[in-house]
């Protein structure tokens, strides 16, 4: 089973940058779907940016253009740049990876059919 170990969390002040960094125990080949989630204090877990199925990105509207997700296959490493963050950006933001159906387009919207690591703190403020 892969396991995903996120790194590159931390403070910094509004307008500020950070690197996120995810590195998986195995190689994620296949078809599968591999983003960053996040949970604000009180609310849900939430896609932020992702890989779809076919390679595609797609990212949340609050983080377009300030948000970018890349992924090196030959390293096992999903990394989200964040630039000119803000207050609201504030969360644990988790590596989630699922695998899915050769037949699939989109990445599946149900929590319990991804793996997730355990998170890594960002605090905006």
């Amino acid at each position: 089973q892969v396991q995903l170990v996120e790194s590159g969390g931390g403070s910094v002040q509004p307008g500020g940058s950070l690197r996120l960094s995810c590195v998986a125990s195995q190689y994620t080949g296949g078809r599968n779907c591999m983003g960053w989630f996040r949970q604000a204090r009180g609310k849900k877990r939430e896609g932020v940016a992702s890989f779809q199925p076919g390679g595609d990105t797609k990212y949340a509207d609050s983080v377009k253009g300030r948000f970018a997700i890349s992924r090196d296959t030959v390293q096992n490493t999903l990394t989200l740049h964040m630039s000119s963050l803000k207050p609201e950006d504030t969360a644990i933001y988790f590596c989630g990876y699922a695998s899915v159906a050769w037949y699939s387009s989109v990445c599946p919207s149900r929590e319990d059919m991804y793996l997730w690591g355990k998170g890594t703190q960002v605090t905006v403020s």
